[in-house]
């Protein structure tokens, strides 16, 4: 833990260019700190955010990069006690800490905590909820796993009593293996979904449940927390919270419920349902089922908070989403090319779905990097298939960095791409990023939808292709 008494002027974060290691660096040098940072693998957005909030980014861990001393160190989850940057920094006996232990300190303090957690959802939600708030003129604070498009960042530093932060189940750093989100105190929370994920950290679904079900334990009596309710494994944990519970969704007895839902362009028109009456009609940007269930839990938050439904509705029509969810990075040649972050085969399903019900009668064609930790493994090698059901072409890349995988637990795109022409789909394995975009840039016609999914910077595939195209 950080030393309360302990004079702190500058602060080195080590895996800076991690989303919520980015938006803690920015904070701090908000409130006054002297910032650098280190990280290994830079690339946008959070590499331009970092730039453009004039933080110094040293690429590679070296020890020089302590130098000079700073007077505390935030270790990321990315690196390992084996680092060489975290080696150097034991030796010179530097005071240490986690993302999470640094927001407590210097970000939470004296705010009262809206904790947005789960598998699926929970940046979309927690931006949709930092924004409301803002709306309200309660001029809150957050620390987000994503840029928020509305303010152009992942954290504010506000003068209002709430603060909102994504909850993730991930590990904290190498000397505490315990998910982030337990370090939170929440006076509200939301949990989205409970599924098996990052399958370097969790043995099983069971193991899953149990870290979620931890989170609920420790709220506070006075909470509250908000459930999706058709979500089997959320309904075996929720009962752990000893606070009110509030269901939302889909179904007709929750607290609260998605009506009738008209897609059309540019806004999604929906219903919401409260306590079993028609509550209010609402329109957004936003697309997708996937997102209506997230801007719900957001809706249902309000409500607890006392806002208007006319604040709450003017949120929604002007709540622009997060950089990389179903993000258009240009139009070319009648061509639009879509960034996204799914991953998860759950993810890459919904969003392939709402890509193609607000784009129809365009083709769709998803490009797809297995890049995660669990998606290079085997684990979901049977069922990503199904994923891509609604997606007229697909292109798959092989898994990079697959060396760092057990043979017998690697991932195959090529099976993948097997599996995908069996269920009928026009599928392409490539073993590298210029092979897809050599493929796109011969095979793409006016009005097809690229739609590019990966967490990671995908050898800045999107702008290359805009060039090409």
């Amino acid at each position: 833990m950080i030393e309360p008494s302990r004079e702190i002027r500058k602060i080195h974060l080590i895996a800076v260019c991690g989303t919520g290691m980015g938006a803690l660096a920015c904070m701090l040098k908000a409130s006054g700190f002297t910032v650098s940072g280190s990280d290994q693998q830079v690339y946008p957005p959070i590499s331009e955010f970092l730039k453009n909030h004039e933080i110094p980014i040293q690429v590679g861990y070296r020890a020089e990069n302590l130098h000079p001393k700073p007077d505390l160190v935030v270790v990321g989850n990315a690196v390992s006690k084996d680092n060489p940057e975290v080696r150097a920094m034991q030796e010179m006996g530097l005071p240490f800490c986690s993302m999470p232990q640094a927001i407590n300190r210097f970000a939470a303090a004296g705010k009262q905590q809206i904790v947005v957690t789960g598998t699926h959802g929970k940046t979309t939600t927690s931006s949709f909820l930092a924004w409301l708030l803002a709306t309200a003129g309660l001029d809150p604070s957050f620390i987000i796993g994503g840029i928020v498009t509305n303010f152009n960042s992942n954290y504010r530093a506000g003068k209002g009593k709430w603060i909102v932060l994504e909850g993730d189940e991930y590990d904290t750093a190498f000397f505490d293996k315990g998910p982030k989100f337990l370090h939170y105190n929440p006076d509200i929370a939301v949990l989205t979904s409970v599924e098996f994920d990052h399958a370097d950290i969790f043995k099983d679904l069971d193991h899953v449940k149990r870290t979620f079900g931890a989170l609920l334990t420790k709220l506070k009596p006075q909470s509250a927390l908000f459930v999706y309710d058709q979500d089997p494994n959320i309904a075996l944990i929720a009962d752990q919270a000893a606070c009110t519970v509030y269901s939302y969704g889909h179904v007709s007895g929750s607290a609260w419920c998605l009506g009738k839902i008209t897609v059309g362009s540019p806004d999604t028109r929906f219903e919401v349902y409260h306590n079993g009456g028609l509550w209010s009609e609402f329109q957004t940007p936003m697309i997708g089922e996937h997102n209506l269930r997230n801007l719900l839990a957001g809706i249902a938050v309000g409500h607890l908070l006392g806002l208007d439904r006319s604040i709450i509705s003017r949120a929604l029509k002007s709540f622009q989403g997060i950089r990389r969810r179903q993000e258009v990075r240009g139009v070319k040649n009648g061509v639009t090319v879509i960034d996204d972050f799914a991953h998860h085969p759950t993810a890459v399903h919904e969003t392939i779905r709402a890509v193609k019900s607000f784009y129809k009668n365009r083709r769709l064609i998803a490009v797809f990097e297995p890049r995660t930790n669990s998606s290079r493994r085997n684990i979901f090698q049977s069922i990503y298939s199904a994923s891509f059901d609604d997606a007229d072409m697909v292109c798959v890349r092989q898994a990079p960095m697959l060396e760092k995988i057990p043979v017998d637990k690697r991932f195959s795109s090529e099976k993948l791409v097997r599996d995908l022409c069996v269920r009928g789909k026009d599928a392409h394995y490539f073993g590298d990023t210029d092979g897809i975009i050599s493929f796109l840039v011969e095979h793409a016609l006016p009005r097809d939808v690229l739609l590019i999914m990966s967490n990671g910077g995908f050898d800045n595939i999107h702008a290359r292709l805009l060039d090409r195209l």
